[in-house]
């Protein structure tokens, strides 16, 4: 009787990897080596910003812990001050990253924890290897591209540069009114208004709070013409894309194509694409609310529930810009399907019962955005800018 060959097959057994858990400082950063997650992490020093250092240390924890030369390097740190740029180096060295939201880290519950930087890299380190195992026990960070980090970049410092505005009128305003003088310095001719200006009792303003008024206004003609300037690069970005130009990036295409909406500016698209739309993918409706910090947190224990609000877990920006671009949705769109929703739910409601509404047609309006960029679909009941042109120039 034959008998049948049979052949040994042997599924390879997957190399052993070395986790790394990162805790960051100004000064050093503290590695914490482990290669299971019932294993103790070995912890280690090294100067911060050591690169070389740090890799050594890898190798020595290599030879440590009797993994061979090339076995897979999977690391972990908390999204921070120090950004994206070690997790690039980290890629380009053939090491697996991952950044991950501080916030997502579960704790102890007792009312009072140890927290030391050691104690938060052994943590660190064992969450890593359940993450990698497959467990949804960490919240990732999305590394934006280098060229999209920088982009975003030109938005940010307008808004940084219109706080530090608003500051400098406030303090100019505040020191005149300490003596009954009450000038704007965003109004007519500040300087003249100011060798005008008397006390109370006719008097001159004193020498030292002329000096001071005059310091700060300088510091606000600053602000002013630098604000214009970027604005002006902004302007100019939008105009190129709606020209078409080969060199407009996607996130300026996406802009141009959401101030295309009535309602919706040259500021409000640009944030919404640098920051939102203009690399990021999503797959559904709930990841735009949640990525926006826009949708609810349901608190039910037993019998009682009771809604705590949004999460604000999303991106700070989008919603309070959104939140500003509802407002205006419903003046400019008063026949959208959002804004009827709007005032079908509202009704003679108060001012708080309308705050709370807004925030929904906030979220309801960046899903439709979210629409309106990725799949071409007009929001419902929309006017486009051209559209009201052209309804203007026939009427």
């Amino acid at each position: 009787m034959a008998q049948t060959a049979q052949t040994d097959v042997t599924t390879p057994t997957p190399s052993r990897a070395l986790y790394v858990a990162l805790e960051l400082s100004r000064d050093s950063w503290k590695l914490g080596f482990t290669t299971s997650r019932t294993q103790k992490a070995r912890i280690r020093d090294v100067k911060a910003r050591d690169l070389a250092g740090f890799l050594a240390e890898v190798q020595a924890a290599k030879v440590r812990f009797g993994l061979p030369e090339d076995a897979p390097v999977k690391t972990v740190y908390e999204a921070g001050r120090d950004g994206f740029w070690i997790h690039r180096f980290l890629e380009g060295n053939g090491i697996e990253n991952v950044i991950v939201d501080p916030a997502s880290i579960e704790v102890n519950r007792h009312s009072r924890r140890a927290k030391t930087d050691r104690l938060d890299v052994q943590k660190l380190a064992e969450l890593l290897v359940r993450h990698s195992d497959g467990e949804r026990c960490l919240r990732v960070v999305r590394v934006p591209p280098a060229d999209a980090e920088d982009e975003r970049l030109l938005p940010r410092q307008i808004w940084t540069l219109k706080r530090k505005r608003t500051q400098a009128t406030n303090q100019i305003r505040a020191a005149l009114f300490l003596h009954g003088v009450n000038l704007d310095p965003r109004k007519g001719d500040f300087l003249k208004e100011l060798k005008r200006a008397r006390q109370w009792d006719g008097s001159r303003l004193p020498a030292e709070l002329l000096g001071v008024v005059k310091t700060h206004w300088k510091l606000y003609v600053l602000l002013v013409r630098q604000i214009k300037t970027l604005e002006l690069r902004q302007r100019q970005a939008l105009r190129e894309a709606r020209r078409g130009s080969p060199e407009a990036t996607d996130a300026q295409r996406k802009a141009a194509l959401l101030s295309e909406l009535r309602g919706v500016g040259d500021v409000g698209g640009y944030v919404l694409a640098t920051e939102f739309f203009g690399w990021r993918e999503f797959n559904n409706r709930k990841e735009v609310g949640a990525l926006a910090g826009l949708t609810g947190t349901p608190h039910q224990s037993g019998g009682p529930a009771r809604e705590q609000g949004i999460s604000k877990a999303g991106n700070p920006r989008i919603r309070r810009l959104m939140v500003e671009l509802a407002w205006l949705w419903l003046r400019w769109q008063p026949n959208s399907r959002t804004t009827r929703w709007f005032h079908e739910h509202v009704g003679k409601a108060g001012s708080r019962g309308k705050r709370k509404a807004i925030v929904a047609v906030a979220r309801k309006l960046l899903v439709e955005f979210w629409h309106f960029v990725e799949h071409g679909v007009v929001p419902a009941g929309a006017v486009l800018k051209a559209d009201e042109a052209k309804a203007k120039s026939a009427a």
